[in-house]
């Protein structure tokens, strides 16, 4: 039977185009000429070499080399992405975990049936549960974390009882 060895780590070989350069180092360097072009038939005086379309040119033709030159593997125009997505990133994130603000509630209608006497079982509908403001919440949780307060919750028989004793 032949057996192979699978590498543990697989890694990718970047396509180089000519030489050592990749198709979006080509694309970068590349770039300045079209625009330069461009430049030079749209601007006035059309056609015409003036001093401010080839320092404009120039201009162009350093900052897109410049992005082309590899550092660490990476492309200093990928540095720059990564640079400004993290400089635009949200700094302050405003969240509560317990706030039920645009959330649909579970326990909206909630069918029960009724212990009474009487002999058919009808079914009522509970109001819906209300929601409480945060403020509220934090002090109801800081009392039943509280020992003084003998918080206690019991389930016989399909009914739930809850027991808090009252703290002075």
């Amino acid at each position: 039977m032949k057996t192979t060895l699978v590498p543990a780590q697989v890694t990718t070989v970047e396509d180089k185009i000519t030489g050592n350069l990749s198709l979006q180092q080509l694309l970068l360097l590349a770039s300045p000429v079209f625009i330069g072009g461009a430049m030079f038939m749209l601007m006035p005086p059309f056609v015409k070499v003036t001093t401010l379309k080839v320092v404009i040119g120039t201009i162009i033709f350093v900052i897109s080399a410049s992005m082309a030159i590899r550092i660490r593997g990476k492309l200093l125009i990928e540095w720059g992405v990564v640079l400004l997505r993290y400089n635009v990133r949200p700094r302050y994130f405003i969240f509560n975990k317990n706030d039920s603000y645009l959330r649909q509630s579970q326990y909206d209608h909630v069918e029960i049936e009724e212990q009474d006497t009487v002999p058919k079982k009808k079914k009522k509908l509970l109001p819906a549960i209300q929601n409480l403001p945060t403020p509220d919440i934090a002090r109801l949780e800081a009392v039943i974390h509280d020992p003084r307060a003998n918080f206690s919750i019991l389930k016989k028989k399909g009914k739930l009882n809850v027991h808090i004793t009252e703290i002075k």
